[in-house]
């Protein structure tokens, strides 16, 4: 089966010319195309691809003029500070480059490489080099690469010991396609056979590892599910003992998926060196407990919320990731819809009060209050929060970690803070009485609060601070407003295909306030979904007039659909049929 590729298009509509693998290996660029990689230090090549980007009217003249100025101190390349600025998009970017090096295009959503072209090179040489074998014809290995030049032909060709044929793709898509192709977990048989093997050698005390050595199986097995947990995007690990295996699952874009099973034997281990990592006590295990790790995973700084708890069959543990390079999102990029973006970009500007953010568990309130506070950050305003844990530092913010070991809890640290002569405050949760008790009131002592509850729905928020004593008039004298969010799942848009829909679902659709629509899509599955059809979520906060009840008539749902994607947005669709 050939390699599905695509030749850049220009603004004339006719192909920038495709190279050849000549016999020594190299490629050979079509006679017009431009023969500087991109983003070289010489003024030439620089030159060229701007005037690639130019001629396709992808950049004005005066655009580009101003970003070749800044290039000196930036350090960045022109294609990196072209897409850093927002005037093209990797795929643009992909491209033109594909245009300067006349090399065709990869379209990634439909390669998986191949085990063959894998196996010539390792994951350091991959990643450090930004490319992906695809796969090994003849004695030609076919390489998709982010930022192509001539040099980097002979360097492959000599790695891998095979001729080279270079194609183009965007740099998310090779890292993807990296992630995905070098499995951080590829291995771990290997190394739950050494811990096996370990163990039987051992006399008949039972003893748990907790070694740290970095050749420990245990280590590097603990380190391996991380580090996949991030390249997969997931949100949480759950380790979880069974019967007879240790079941391990991250939460993807609010799905549970199973990534490995191991033995039951090492579970105790496991969980140990989870909890050394975290500072936690490893003898007690009959009680839950709470710990934090702060750790580097490919280049990320990462936090690491950890939670054990006892069950049957041993201790579970859940780990909440934060990526601490993750970019801070603004209120214009939550997705909330004009008139629901207005009404809160008009609260959140209040001089005093408070704001609510309610949902369950990872619906999304911490990115929607961090959004908020970048949106009224202002040199004339002191802004305090406590938080547990800080999930984004923000300059000129004052933020306070919760440390409930000395004493710190949400509501002694919101007393500190109003000492502290603040305009606004944010206050990661409210868990009890008291902290809501001081809360309502600094709001109503002229400061503006931003806070998060867990409810169902904006009303439920309401009662649960009637449920905690908080009398009704103080109630209506402080809440300004309260959104009520969940996070949606997003169809993927490169699988993206049109779906029709079952008549049950059309009635479901119906019922939960959908109409006037005639088109729906759903995700096929591709390689930058993994096969779901969905990647990535965005906040359904409020997304039509009447929320309450919406929630409420989607609890009825006789099929066990995915009401989310029932939505009448674009970008949210009907599932895929059975």
């Amino acid at each position: 089966m050939p390699l599905r590729s695509r030749k850049p298009e220009t603004k004339s509509g006719k192909h920038a010319g495709g190279g050849a693998a000549s016999p020594n290996g190299k490629t050979a660029a079509a006679p017009d195309a431009p023969r500087a990689a991109h983003g070289t230090p010489a003024v030439s090549g620089r030159a060229m691809l701007g005037e690639i980007i130019v001629q396709q009217r992808l950049v004005t003249q005066a655009a580009l003029a101003e970003v070749l100025d800044e290039l000196p101190q930036s350090g960045q390349k022109l294609g990196e500070s072209l897409v850093a600025m927002g005037l093209l998009d990797e795929k643009q970017l992909a491209e033109v480059l594909a245009a300067q090096m006349g090399l065709p295009l990869a379209d990634m959503g439909e390669i998986t490489p191949e085990p063959e072209a894998l196996a010539l090179f390792s994951e350091t040489v991959a990643r450090d080099g930004l490319f992906v074998p695809l796969r090994v014809v003849d004695d030609k290995v076919e390489i998709a690469v982010a930022e192509p030049n001539e040099a980097q032909v002979s360097y492959l060709t000599k790695m891998g010991g095979k001729q080279v044929v270079l194609y183009v793709a965007p740099r998310r898509e090779v890292v993807h396609a990296l992630n995905r192709s070098y499995q951080a977990l590829a291995d771990v048989s290997t190394l739950v056979s050494t811990f096996e093997k370990t163990e039987r050698a051992r006399s008949g005390a039972q003893v748990v590892e907790t070694s740290a050595a970095s050749d420990s199986p245990v280590v590097q097995i603990v380190s391996k599910v991380i580090t996949q947990a991030l390249r997969d995007r997931a949100s949480d690990i759950h380790i979880e003992p069974q019967d007879n295996s240790l079941r391990v699952r991250y939460r993807i874009d609010g799905a549970l998926h199973e990534a490995l099973s191991l033995p039951a034997d090492i579970a105790p281990s496991l969980v140990s060196r989870i909890k050394i990592l975290a500072g936690m006590n490893i003898v007690e295990r009959r009680r839950p407990q709470d710990g934090q790790i702060a750790m580097n995973v490919d280049g990320h700084d990462i936090d690491i919320r950890v939670s054990t708890t006892a069950t049957i069959w041993g201790e579970t543990c859940v780990m909440r990731l934060l990526d601490k390079n993750r970019q801070l999102l603004m209120l214009d990029d939550l997705g909330m819809p004009g008139d629901t973006h207005e009404a809160f970009s008009k609260m959140a500007h209040s001089p005093f009060g408070m704001v609510l953010c309610a949902g369950p568990t990872g619906s999304g309130k911490t990115t929607t209050l961090y959004a908020t506070l970048a949106e009224i950050n202002a040199p004339a305003s002191n802004i305090m929060t406590i938080e547990d844990p800080v999930e984004y530092v923000l300059p000129s913010i004052n933020q306070i970690q919760m440390n409930e070991a000395a004493g710190l809890t949400f509501a002694t640290g919101l007393k500190s803070i109003l000492r502290q002569d603040p305009d606004v405050i944010l206050v990661g949760e409210i868990r009890d009485v008291e902290t809501a008790r001081i809360a309502v009131q600094s709001a109503l002592t002229g400061h503006f609060v931003l806070s998060s509850l867990h409810a169902v729905d904006a009303v439920a928020a309401l009662h649960r601070f009637l449920d905690m004593g908080i009398e009704s008039f103080l109630i209506a004298s402080s809440v300004m407003g309260v959104v009520g969010q969940r996070l949606i799942r997003r169809i993927c848009t490169h699988c993206k295909v049109v779906k029709k829909p079952t008549i049950e679902e059309l009635g479901f659709f119906a019922e939960a306030g959908g109409g006037g629509k005639r088109t729906f899509y759903a995700g096929a599955g591709c390689n930058f979904c993994s096969g779901t059809g969905y990647r990535d979520r965005i906040d359904g906060v409020q997304r039509r007039q009447h929320e309450v009840a919406r929630q409420r008539r989607l609890h009825r749902n006789p099929r066990g659909l995915d009401v989310t994607d029932l939505a009448d947005e674009d970008d949210v669709r009907v599932l895929p049929q059975d």
